[in-house]
C-alpha cells in the first residue's frame, strides 16, 4: 500500500524560557486513520497540537500536510486547509443562539447562505442533533460539545484534533461521538485524539505516539496493548494501579439530611432535598455530567454556602451553619475542582498556600499570629511525601504544572490528617502515575479511618476507588448503592436524568 501520509511532522522543535516543550518530534498520520497522542502532564501534547492549529509556531523543523509544506500563522489558515479542533475547555458563548456560536467560530468564506439548515443537515447526518435556534446556556454539556464539534464538521476538515472528549459526557454520549468519529474515519477524515483514559484509545484508536519529556518514545497499535502497558509506556517506569478494596467501615462521620440550596450563579443549578452518609473507612463516590450540581453541593458541604444547621453533620455535630474555618476545626478538609484561584492563589509561594487552609489543623495560627515555620516545614512535606516537582516551597503556586499542583493540593489536604475529606474532580487533567499516587493516597486514608466523598465526572475513577456510589444529575441525588451493582447502561441513564429504578425500567 503506497498511501502516503496525510500529516507528517519532521524534527518540530519548541522552547520557552527554561524548558523545551518538543524536542525533534516526528510521527505522520495517515488519511482516515484516528490516531491517539499519548504522554503525561507536561509531556508536550498541548504545544504539539497547538502548533498543527497555528497558535504556536515551531522553532525547528517542519510540517507537511497533503504533501505539501504545512505551516500555518493562525487557526484561520489551519482550518482552511482543513483542520478543525475542539477544545477540551468550549470556546462558547451563553448568551448566543448555536447557530450564532457556529458562525463566530468559522472561516467568513466558509459561512453559507442558510447556515441553520446546514446545521441541521450534517447534525443529522453524524446523528448529532442539534436545535440551531437554542441558546447555549440551555444546553447541557453534551450538548455543547456537540455545536464544537459540527462547527468543525460544517468546515469539511481533513485532520479533526479532539482534546479530552470525553471528559464531560455519560456513557450513551460516549458511545454517540465514537461512532460519529469511526463515519468520519470512513469517510477519509484523519483524527488526532487526545485522552488519559486508555481504555478509551484501546477502544477507538488505530495507532499511537507517544511522548515523553517532549520527545517521541514509542509508536504502537493500542489494540495490542492493555491500559497499564500505556501507561508504563509513557511514564517510563512500572506502575502501580490502584484496586478497589473492601472497606472495613467504622461509624458515620459525614450526615447530610434534606439539603436543599439555591446557586449563587446564575447558570448554576440548585440542589434539592440532597441526602447521603459517609462512614469512617467508606470512598463515596458522586458521578456525573458537568453542571448538575457537583460544585453547589461542594460549597454547601464545606462550608461555603451557609445552610440550616442540620443539613449537615459532621461527626455528630451540626455545622450546616457554619464557615469552612469552623467545619476544618470539626475535621473537615476539601479539595476544590479549581486548582487555581480556588485551592492555591497564583501569585503565592507553596507554602504561603499552606497558610490558607492548614493553619488550623495543623497550629500555624495561634492568638492571631502565624508559625512561619510550621508553614514551611508543612509545606515541605507535602512536596516530599507527594513527589510534587517544585524548585522550592518559596516558588509561587502558578509555576507548577496542572498535575504537581494538583499533587500539592490534594497533599496539603490528605497531610491534616482529616475525619472527613470531599474532594471535587480529584485527578481532573492529571496523568496516569499522578493518578495512581492520588488514588493509593486516598485509599491509604480511608484505611486510616477517614470518610471520603469523591466528587467526579470519571466513572472509570469512581469504580476503580469507591465503595459506594449515586450519581448527581439536575441537583438530586440518586440513591446510594454498592459500587459494582448497577451496570454502566444504568449509570448512563441516571446521569443523563433518570431518577429511580422504576424510571430505568421504564426506559429499557
Amino acid at each position: 500500500m503506497n498511501e502516503k501520509p496525510l500529516l507528517e511532522l519532521s524534527g518540530l522543535t519548541k522552547r520557552f524560557p527554561g524548558v523545551i516543550a518538543n524536542d525533534d518530534v516526528s510521527f505522520s498520520i495517515m488519511p482516515g486513520e484516528v490516531h491517539a497522542l499519548l504522554g503525561e502532564n507536561g509531556a508536550g501534547k498541548s504545544t504539539l497540537v497547538k502548533m498543527i492549529y497555528g497558535v504556536l509556531h515551531a522553532d525547528e523543523g517542519s510540517m507537511h500536510f497533503g504533501g505539501a509544506p504545512y505551516a500555518p500563522a493562525r487557526p484561520s489558515e489551519a482550518r482552511a486547509h482543513g483542520v478543525g479542533m475542539v477544545f477540551q475547555h468550549f470556546s462558547l458563548f451563553d448568551a448566543l443562539t448555536v447557530a450564532d456560536n457556529v458562525a463566530l467560530g468559522m472561516n467568513k468564506d466558509a459561512v453559507g447562505a442558510n447556515l441553520d439548515q446546514q446545521i441541521i443537515e450534517v447534525s443529522e447526518a453524524y446523528g448529532l442533533t442539534l436545535d440551531p435556534t437554542r441558546y447555549i446556556g440551555s444546553l447541557s454539556v453534551g450538548e455543547r460539545q456537540r455545536v464544537e464539534i459540527i462547527r468543525c464538521l460544517l468546515q469539511n476538515p481533513r485532520l479533526l484534533i479532539m482534546d479530552e472528549p470525553t471528559s464531560v459526557l455519560t456513557p450513551q454520549e460516549v458511545e454517540i461521538l465514537f461512532e460519529t468519529l469511526r463515519q468520519l474515519s470512513s469517510e477519509g477524515c484523519s483524527i488526532l485524539y487526545i485522552s488519559h483514559k486508555l481504555d478509551e484509545i484501546r477502544v477507538l484508536c488505530d495507532r499511537a505516539t507517544v511522548l515523553r519529556g517532549g520527545k517521541v518514545v514509542g509508536d504502537c497499535d493500542p489494540r495490542q496493548e492493555t491500559a497499564k502497558s500505556l501507561a508504563e509506556m509513557m511514564i517510563g517506569t512500572t506502575l502501580t494501579m490502584a484496586e478497589r478494596k473492601q472497606a472495613d467501615m467504622g461509624d458515620e462521620r459525614l450526615h447530610v439530611s434534606g439539603l436543599t440550596a439555591e446557586s449563587h450563579d446564575p447558570f448554576g443549578v440548585d440542589l434539592a432535598d440532597i441526602s447521603f452518609s459517609v462512614r469512617a473507612g467508606e470512598i463515596l463516590g458522586i458521578a456525573g455530567v458537568a453542571g448538575n450540581g457537583q460544585v453547589e453541593l461542594m460549597e454547601a458541604l464545606i462550608g461555603e454556602h451557609i445552610t440550616p444547621a442540620g443539613m449537615v453533620n459532621i461527626d455528630g455535630t451540626a455545622a450546616g451553619n457554619l464557615g469552612p474555618t469552623e467545619r476544618r476545626a470539626l475535621g473537615m478538609c476539601s479539595v476544590p475542582e479549581e486548582r487555581l484561584g480556588h485551592g492555591a492563589v497564583p501569585d503565592m509561594a507553596l507554602w504561603e498556600n499552606i497558610i490558607l487552609s492548614a493553619r488550623t489543623r495543623k497550629g500555624i495560627e495561634k492568638n492571631g499570629f502565624l508559625n512561619l515555620e510550621i508553614a514551611q516545614d508543612f509545606a515541605r512535606e507535602v512536596v516530599d511525601k507527594f513527589n510534587v516537582k517544585t524548585s522550592g516551597i518559596e516558588h509561587d503556586a502558578k509555576s507548577l504544572s496542572g498535575g504537581n499542583l494538583q499533587k500539592f493540593i490534594v497533599g496539603r489536604e490528605i497531610l491534616q490528617a482529616p475525619n472527613v475529606l470531599v474532594i471535587l474532580q480529584p485527578t481532573w487533567g492529571v496523568d496516569a502515575a499522578a493518578a495512581a499516587d492520588i488514588h493509593r493516597a486516598l485509599q491509604e486514608l480511608a484505611d486510616a479511618g477517614t470518610a471520603i466523598l469523591v466528587i467526579s465526572q470519571d466513572l472509570d475513577e469512581l469504580m476503580a476507588i469507591s465503595n459506594n456510589f449515586a450519581v448527581i444529575s439536575e441537583g438530586r441525588l440518586s440513591d446510594v448503592s454498592p459500587t459494582g451493582s448497577l451496570s454502566i447502561e444504568e449509570i448512563g441513564l441516571l446521569m443523563g436524568g433518570v431518577h429511580s429504578s422504576a424510571n430505568m425500567e421504564t426506559v429499557a
